[in-house]
């Protein structure tokens, strides 16, 4: 699909078709990434009608990224708006993640459920990070994806990711961790009542498995599972077992 004319500027969109009365899920990549985070896997399951997206500043999508989580979920709501689409499944990954709860928070009716995948209710960033990025940014981006993987992946998987990073532009992955830095609902999760899946990963060291706990502790009705032998890039590192749960999951709504 050609970039997507929305109200807040051109994004780019895949809609992958499957079953006619499946419904819509948007897929939400993280910081510095693109729709190119999430596996083949993913974008073939028969329950819904995935659609991936690069948001702002991010892949195929011009613009120059922002510097928050509201603005991303705007960004979104305005891509929606141009597709017609009413409500849809939010799957989002790291800051996707945290975008996904800011729409069922603030655009409740546009969610149909959420699926969380390697994030938290806060998203605290070293700061030596935000500055590093544009000081040395080959060095950030090394350090970074090596901390988004277990030991068990391997060399290719990490080069992928830093690959994507990389055709990110420095500046707009500065302005997506000062978006995460920034964002915190802790005292708001009980007002999320959009049913909720939430993977862990067992190795992140990105968002570890006390955030991922934090949020389930904190999301009436959410069902927390972990995801074995994986890092912060569970998606990419375990393709299958992370569908499977969402494809399991979704089935007990009548969606």
């Amino acid at each position: 699909m050609p970039l997507v004319e929305t109200t807040r500027g051109n994004m780019w969109a895949a809609i992958h078709r499957r079953k006619r009365d499946a419904p819509s899920a948007i897929l939400i990549h993280g910081a510095g990434g693109s729709h190119l985070s999430f596996p083949t896997t993913l974008r073939q399951l028969q329950s819904i009608q995935p659609i991936l997206i690069d948001l702002p500043g991010h892949g195929a999508s011009p613009g120059a990224g922002r510097e928050s989580i509201t603005d991303y979920a705007l960004d979104v709501v305005a891509l929606m708006d141009a597709l017609a689409i009413d409500s849809a499944i939010i799957i989002g990954h790291s800051m996707g993640g945290a975008i996904a709860q800011h729409l069922a928070l603030e655009h409740k009716a546009r969610v149909l459920a959420l699926a969380l995948l390697g994030t938290g209710p806060r998203l605290p960033v070293n700061p030596a990070l935000v500055t590093g990025i544009i000081a040395d940014a080959e060095s950030t981006i090394d350090n970074l994806t090596r901390w988004m993987w277990s030991r068990n992946a391997s060399a290719d998987m990490v080069e992928r990711t830093a690959e994507i990073m990389r055709s990110t532009p420095p500046f707009v992955i500065q302005k997506d961790l000062i978006a995460c830095d920034k964002f915190d609902i802790s005292s708001r999760l009980q007002c999320i009542t959009t049913p909720t899946l939430i993977l862990a990963a067992e190795k992140d060291k990105m968002t570890p498995l006390a955030l991922n706990t934090e949020l389930a502790d904190g999301t009436a009705g959410s069902t927390l599972r972990i995801i074995p032998n994986a890092g912060h890039m569970l998606q990419l590192e375990q393709p299958e077992i992370t569908a499977d749960f969402i494809d399991q999951w979704l089935a007990r709504f009548p969606l």
